[in-house]
């Protein structure tokens, strides 16, 4: 059997996609989006990482993370983010034999997706996905309207104008 071994880079950029275990009608990150965003925060104070991009779904999640000079341990942080935020959900969900052998929670899908950010370019394309995705997956018409976004900050910045992606077409942004 061969073994994934993940890309690490010290002081990378990584996009990210994280998902629920029981994404199928779920809205559970977006119903408890505080004890997320609550999970983020203190993880950060603790493992310090920059946000670059997020978006946040009801079922999923994409995050672009630039981690500080030397540091590569990208895996402790997502860690810490779905064990705190599990800690302050309910238990409601389906919990598979294997889950509770190793006392886990059924909250998450254990693995992750990440690919390393190689280049601007690369980047560009990320945040666009990124602030795409609402409207991909059907939630909203319009980008501006998904309010867990950072497509919000990238507007406050002037990075992005307030209608971007109204009247273009983004259909090749699939990079799942």
């Amino acid at each position: 059997m061969r073994r994934y071994v993940r890309a690490k880079i010290e002081g990378g950029t990584y996009f990210f996609t994280v998902n629920l275990a029981q994404r199928r009608d779920s809205h559970l990150l977006i119903d408890r989006i505080d004890a997320l965003r609550d999970a983020f925060r203190t993880t950060r104070r603790a493992h310090p990482f920059d946000i670059d991009a997020i978006v946040v779904l009801p079922e999923h999640l994409h995050t672009i993370w630039t981690l500080p000079e030397g540091d590569t341990d990208f895996s402790t942080r997502w860690s810490l983010i779905k064990a705190r935020f599990s800690r302050v959900i309910e238990p409601e969900e389906q919990i598979s034999a294997s889950r509770l052998r190793r006392r886990e929670r059924g909250i998450w899908q254990r693995r992750y997706y990440e690919h390393v950010i190689r280049d601007e370019a690369d980047f560009s394309r990320h945040v666009d996905y990124i602030h795409w995705n609402p409207v991909k997956h059907g939630w909203v018409e319009r980008v501006a309207d998904w309010p867990h976004s950072s497509f919000h900050q990238y507007v406050r910045q002037g990075w992005l104008p307030a209608n971007w992606a109204v009247s273009e077409t983004i259909a090749d942004l699939d990079l799942e």
